[in-house]
């Protein structure tokens, strides 16, 4: 159960360390949307994917999205609605506004697993973000045939709007404009992920954003990342912070908040919410 003594005594310090930083890393993981309300089963799964659920059995839309569908018309069927609720609506709640709002007059830079785009929508400037893993709202070739990217707002909308009976129009399968094979998702789940050109300029901004930074007091706030892939953020965040005098290390996770003991005098863990924790620091 949560201490209200000690809850309001690392927050009150989170808000110390944030006043003091003069550059805040932030790296996010599957926990901060998580807190945004976008959960992949229960009742937000329930309302969007109830045929595909009667059909198939699925539990929650993480497994539809690895089935093996007979008919592509129906693979879209699926993923045009995967992506419009994940990636092209809004966040039920306004945790990226709030964080947003933390580190909006500071020099900050972020980092994030999620593919969600939920920082851009909710106003961090795009020049500022990282996504290492991909963006739902990209294809890319199946093959693929060249590292190019496509937006897929357009389709992805259409394709909602006219499947029926679990497919979509045969006319609207996405393929490559340049050797004709199917598009598929940006997302990396094997060696033919595509990092585009935005990929590499966001990763090099990345790491000048660390260069010019490393002198200065350095706030790395972790939000929500587990260890399904450690070594992209939390690994990174911890080994700058042990090799930096200047460099605090921030975790926020509900129930998965933790730091190596060599650092605990530069650390700052809170088993929490995040939008919970965010709402306490206004």
């Amino acid at each position: 159960m949560r201490s209200t003594k000690d809850f309001s005594r690392r927050t009150e310090e989170l808000k110390k360390r944030l006043a003091a930083a003069e550059a805040v890393v932030i790296g996010a993981g599957a926990g901060l949307s998580t807190s945004a309300g976008f959960v992949y089963d229960g009742e937000r799964f329930e309302k969007y994917f109830r045929d595909f659920k009667e059909k198939y059995g699925f539990e929650d839309m993480y497994t539809g999205g690895f089935y093996p569908y007979d008919l592509p018309e129906e693979f879209w069927a699926y993923w045009s609605r995967y992506i419009y609720v994940n990636r092209y609506m809004s966040a039920p709640k306004p945790v990226y506004d709030d964080l947003l709002r933390l580190v909006e007059d500071k020099d900050y830079f972020v980092i994030t697993t999620n593919v969600d785009h939920c920082f851009q929508k909710a106003g961090f400037d795009k020049k500022r973000l990282f996504y290492t893993q991909g963006d739902y709202g990209l294809f890319q070739c199946s093959k693929p045939c060249r590292s190019e990217t496509f937006e897929n707002e357009t389709v992805i909308r259409q394709m909602v709007k006219e499947q029926k009976n679990m497919r979509i129009p045969s006319e609207l399968l996405p393929v490559c404009p340049h050797c004709g094979r199917p598009l598929t998702t940006n997302l990396r789940s094997d060696d033919r992920f595509v990092e585009d050109e935005g990929w590499h300029r966001a990763a090099k901004a990345y790491r000048a954003f660390l260069e010019r930074s490393k002198e200065k007091k350095i706030l790395f706030l972790e939000l929500g990342v587990g260890f399904n892939t450690p070594v992209i953020i939390k690994y990174p965040f911890i080994q700058m912070t042990a090799n930096n005098k200047n460099a605090f290390y921030v975790c926020i996770n509900n129930g998965q908040a933790a730091a190596p003991r060599e650092i605990e005098e530069r650390a700052l863990c809170i088993n929490d919410d995040i939008g919970y924790v965010l709402q306490s620091l206004k």
